[in-house]
């Protein structure tokens, strides 16, 4: 058990982000722990569509050269990476990064422990014929009604799963939909040897993960407070939790690098997907966010303190994804003058000849950027001498050849409609499937003991 104050340096916010994060974290100063997150709701079941063409793939793929390059650096320092880039198949991420590991030389000094278990796709027939209904929990239609358009199913995990791969000795631990939150509080839980009912002390790692868990959203990137202030953001230090053993941390980031850590920063990011504030359910606790304490320690230094947390509910949630359709999305630039009304002229046409073909979509979206597609209604009336807007029309429907139709519909507006079109460069619009969400809850006793930890030797 740590005695000294355990830093646990965020890497990456979403599959997509800076790829030069976590090497900057690796080599810009002392760290304990490297945090990646890589999953949305929308990326599982990416994912699993991948893993269906190929049984060997349904993970975050550029994690793998990713430790390879930094493989060395963590192993020499005893720096420990947590992930769940294992995404839908969390083996054969381990197996990857295994063989990653042997590239980068680090063979006989590192084992990767993976999770699994969180991921319920081939047990949904059985779970339902014993009872659990997966109820919306948004509309509370059972799952029954979309089951035969479900893509993926995966339960969000807290943080003793990865405490146990901690425990076990794992330099690299990958975790298929484990919180994003848990990838922070466990390796505090475990440098700390908290009990699982240390309500305020997970609570308050909650908090920390919270905050690490969109990358340098808690640094000054997307900050929307004197967001010109912000400096050096082509090289921006993500957010570092530096926790001690009675819960408080503090936030800060490497010298030398970019962004800021601020009473701002640190506020925007946990307000940041905030319901009620003070029922903030993971697995392993439900956290209190209207006790945390925030006092700035100098510069880039945030202290946060006097958390609290009680027990969590009986029930896990689930991520499920069906297929839901699909869309194509066409756009057009028109140019001044009058900018605005040739856009809305092509619109009109558009439909006109849309409901002549006798195409019925459940949803058509048109919006004119440039005037009124971030503000709606709101931006009132478009004034005539806008430079250029471009005209964007989204179709959505059941029907996948009425979608097909609507993509050979926007480029005849070249010289079928009002003048002065130009933006057409990038052809056709793609039919896209629809993939929607589906939250649910399941009883945590049907789901805890088929998880596992398993570990792969380099």
């Amino acid at each position: 058990m740590s005695e000294h104050p355990v830093r646990i340096a965020s890497g990456q916010g979403f599959w997509g982000d800076d790829l030069e994060a976590p090497v900057r974290q690796v080599e810009g100063g002392p760290i304990d722990y490297l945090m990646l997150d890589y999953l949305a709701e929308v990326t599982m079941s990416i994912m699993q569509k991948q893993r269906s063409r190929n049984p060997a793939a349904g993970y975050a793929r550029d994690f793998v050269p990713l430790m390879e390059r930094i493989f060395p650096a963590c192993a020499r320092r005893g720096i420990r990476v947590v992930s769940n880039a294992g995404g839908v198949n969390p083996g054969e991420c381990a197996r990857a990064v295994a063989e990653a590991g042997r590239r980068a030389g680090v063979s006989g000094r590192a084992k990767v422990g993976v999770v699994s278990g969180d991921d319920l796709m081939d047990r949904l027939d059985e779970l339902s014929a014993a009872g659990h209904e997966l109820r919306n929990m948004e509309t509370d239609e059972p799952l029954a009604s979309v089951r035969h358009s479900v893509r993926s199913a995966n339960v969000y995990l807290g943080a003793r799963p990865i405490v146990r791969a901690l425990q076990g000795g794992a330099l690299v631990v990958v975790t298929g939909r484990s919180t994003d939150t848990a990838l922070t509080y466990a390796p505090m839980a475990h440098e700390f040897g908290w009990r699982w009912d240390s309500w305020d002390r997970l609570a308050s790692g909650v908090v920390a993960g919270h905050i690490n868990e969109c990358g340098a959203q808690a640094s000054g990137g997307n900050c929307l407070a004197d967001w010109w202030t912000i400096p050096d953001l082509a090289e921006v230090g993500f957010p570092i939790v530096e926790a001690h053993r009675d819960g408080s941390f503090a936030v800060t980031k490497h010298p030398g690098l970019g962004g800021a850590v601020s009473l701002r920063t640190v506020k925007e990011q946990i307000l940041y997907e905030m319901g009620d504030p003070a029922t903030y359910i993971t697995p392993d606790v439900i956290a209190d966010f209207t006790t945390i304490r925030l006092a700035a320690e100098g510069s880039d230094r945030v202290r946060v303190h006097g958390v609290r947390g009680r027990a969590p509910t009986p029930y896990l949630k689930v991520s499920i994804a069906y297929a839901a359709g699909f869309k194509a999305v066409g756009t057009l630039v028109y140019a001044w003058p009058d900018a605005a009304a040739k856009a809305r002229a092509a619109s009109r046409i558009l439909r006109e000849r849309l409901d002549r073909l006798g195409l019925a979509f459940d949803r058509v979206l048109v919006e004119m950027v440039g005037w009124d597609a971030t503000h709606g209604p709101l931006a009132g009336e478009p004034p005539r001498d806008l430079p250029e807007v471009q005209l964007r029309v989204g179709v959505r429907g059941p029907d996948r050849a009425a979608i097909e139709r609507f993509t050979r519909e926007i480029a005849p507006l070249v010289l079928t409609g009002p003048p002065s079109v130009t933006g057409f460069a990038g052809g056709r619009p793609r039919v896209q499937e629809i993939v929607a969400y589906w939250p649910a809850l399941i009883d945590r006793t049907v789901v805890e003991p088929q998880l596992s930890v398993d570990f792969v030797d380099i």
